[in-house]
């Protein structure tokens, strides 16, 4: 096994299925059908759906053909695998909204000549009850009960309702639909992945391989996740990447050279042993940014954002340039909603609670503070975020 075929199985690797089974696969020269479904649950792809995505990239590379799948029948219905709450389902509009672009944004990582796209409502609008129950008869109530989230859910009195029982038959099915000899996922998807592998030999099909990527951290140490807000999406300009790379944790730096760039490894662990050896933790994290931000915008803009960062916190000014936006909120807590500095109230009141608020230069630290509009004002939040506001 060459060492790139090598990397594929291990860089960013957390669990393989069968992983005996995909080696001989490799190695026969045989040209596999390997699977990546994203539900389009918000507008943006953001770097932690992105190692699957490099991992799909890898693939390609290798002459393998790559099916990306839009979830946009599963997206309706909501996957709760990793959702300590149930998932309310979402609209065919609100799927629709998101997914515009998504395509558009794989094929930031993806080859587009290469890539079999599609959209799982084409099959799994069509199905029926019986094919369905044919499915269902496949696994029984304990094993998605004993899943932990499910599990904890239901110690803790919390409803769990029958659609998220549905999702990994959909998931599933989609295996089947595409013919999958392998398919991608991070470790949370692990019961739906496995749904695949059973399901598919109902139709006569060998079960997939599986892959399973471990999960990325956000920029403050969370899973990654676009409703916690703790993202650096694959849309953000230049700026905005580099900086909210320089937010990561230090302990995460290391990780992020691995699963969010191309930097060999052999250069990885340079870095780290840089790190141990007492080199400042900003200097490393400022070369990772500029890998980050080379990768989706180019070197010249990676120049660009690394001197913007330096311009504003290194020698604290203001940015060059500010997104300006008018508004109509006074109660500081809706208007960081309205500009979409905080995703939510909940995570507005933290921010402000955490002091991570300007209005003017002027700290706000309580959360019914009303704001003078009148003249133009910049809103800031942390070191990275500033909007200029009118009205």
């Amino acid at each position: 096994m060459n060492q790139k075929t090598n990397e594929i199985l291990t860089r960013t690797v957390a669990e393989i299925i069968d992983l005996n089974h995909l080696k001989k696969q490799l190695d026969g020269g045989k040209r596999l059908r390997v699977k990546l479904g994203i539900d389009p649950t918000s507008p943006n792809l953001h770097i932690g759906r992105a190692v699957q995505l490099w991992k799909l990239r890898e693939f390609q590379e290798l002459g393998h053909q790559v099916v990306f799948i839009v979830g946009d029948f599963t997206g309706m219905v909501g996957d709760t695998s990793d959702k300590e709450a149930e998932r309310p389902m979402l609209s065919g509009q609100q799927i629709k909204a998101n997914m515009k672009t998504y395509l558009d944004q794989a094929f930031k990582i993806l080859d587009p000549k290469k890539t079999e796209a599609h959209y799982n409502s084409e099959w799994l609008s069509k199905l029926g009850f019986i094919e369905i129950a044919k499915m269902a008869q496949l696994f029984g109530l304990h094993e998605f009960e004993s899943r932990e989230i499910i599990a904890k859910r239901l110690k803790a009195g919390k409803r769990v309702s029958f659609h998220e029982m549905m999702y990994p038959l959909m998931q599933g099915y989609d295996s089947v639909a595409v013919k999958a000899d392998v398919e991608l996922g991070g470790t949370d998807q692990r019961f739906n992945l496995l749904a695949g592998r059973t399901i598919q030999p109902l139709y006569a099909q060998a079960p997939q391989d599986i892959v399973m990527t471990e999960l990325l951290e956000g920029t403050d140490g969370r899973k990654m996740s676009s409703s916690w807000g703790n993202v650096i999406n694959l849309t953000d300009d230049p700026n905005q990447m580099f900086g909210k790379t320089m937010s990561i944790k230090d302990d995460l730096i290391i990780k992020y050279f691995q699963f969010t760039t191309r930097v060999p490894l052999d250069d990885v662990k340079g870095y780290e042993k840089e790190l141990k050896a007492g080199t400042n933790p900003s200097l490393i994290k400022k070369r990772l940014a500029h890998e980050l931000v080379t990768l989706y915008h180019g070197k010249k803009a990676a120049d660009a954002a690394a001197k913007e960062f330096e311009k504003v916190f290194s020698r604290k000014e203001k940015p060059t340039q500010m997104t300006e936006m008018k508004v109509k909120s006074q109660n500081i807590i809706d208007l960081l909603v309205e500009t979409k500095l905080a995703p939510s109230k909940s995570e507005a009141r933290r921010l402000v609670q955490q002091k991570a608020v300007k209005f003017n230069d002027e700290v706000i630290d309580e959360w019914d503070t009303m704001v003078d509009l009148r003249n133009g004002v910049v809103l800031q939040v942390g070191k990275r975020k500033f909007i200029k506001l009118k009205v």
